[in-house]
């Protein structure tokens, strides 16, 4: 295939994308028709046609994956456009509790319970329904078996990050938090000084109820 008509077709499918789609994907399609290295080179010279400077559509690399966006330097003109449409909206309590499955993922109910000192079953409930968190198994060495927890893909587009790698450190962005954090750590029956989450083995197979929580 030509390297124009390549081009168009690789960003016909960044574009009907509904989500952020991986290079694993575009070659999927691709197959056949286009290797990694002329892929790659098409996606370079979209993302310069696509330059800030030049437009009102951006080309951006985000969760694992590539899309289309729309220009922050517009991003008052959009906001006046979309002012009366529903937005995704997070109270203090949910961003604290997102802040906690992010940096210290998989983690438990109650470990999140015991960092924020107070119940956070409500605020999970919410976070699951917007699909930025999700159920990723259950933990294996804890009474229960209880569910843990960890960020979704939704949660990588909606903050805008490539991967969890380009968390900032949780010191900047709130001192308190990790200072509760770091505590947490520390005490008896904690992960550790160290603040790693634990490491549970593989969950067992889930029941038709458990699946359809972990979908979302």
């Amino acid at each position: 295939m030509e390297s124009g008509e390549l081009q168009a077709v690789v960003e016909a499918l960044i574009f009907a994308s509904p989500t952020a789609i991986p290079m694993k994907r575009i070659r999927e399609v691709l197959e056949g028709v286009a290797g990694r290295d002329e892929i790659r080179e098409a996606l370079e010279a979209i993302k310069a046609r696509y330059h800030p400077e030049r437009g009102g559509i951006v080309f951006v690399e985000v969760a694992g994956g590539y899309q289309f966006r729309t220009n922050p330097r517009y991003a008052e003109f959009l906001r006046r456009l979309t002012l009366q449409r529903r937005t995704v909206q997070l109270s203090q309590a949910a961003t604290e509790t997102l802040a906690i499955v992010a940096y210290r993922q998989p983690v438990t109910r109650k470990d999140i319970d015991a960092i924020r000192g107070v119940d956070s079953s409500g605020v999970l409930a919410n976070l699951l329904a917007k699909r930025l968190v999700r159920v990723v198994g259950r933990h294996q060495e804890k009474p229960g078996r209880p569910y843990i927890y960890g960020t979704t893909k939704n949660f990588l587009e909606f903050f805008q990050l490539k991967s969890l790698a380009h968390l900032p450190p949780i010191e900047e962005i709130s001192p308190s938090l990790s200072a509760k954090m770091k505590e947490e750590a520390q005490r008896p029956g904690g992960d550790g000084a160290s603040g790693e989450p634990p490491s549970p083995s593989s969950p067992p197979p889930a029941s038709p109820s458990e699946e359809r929580i972990a979908s979302l």
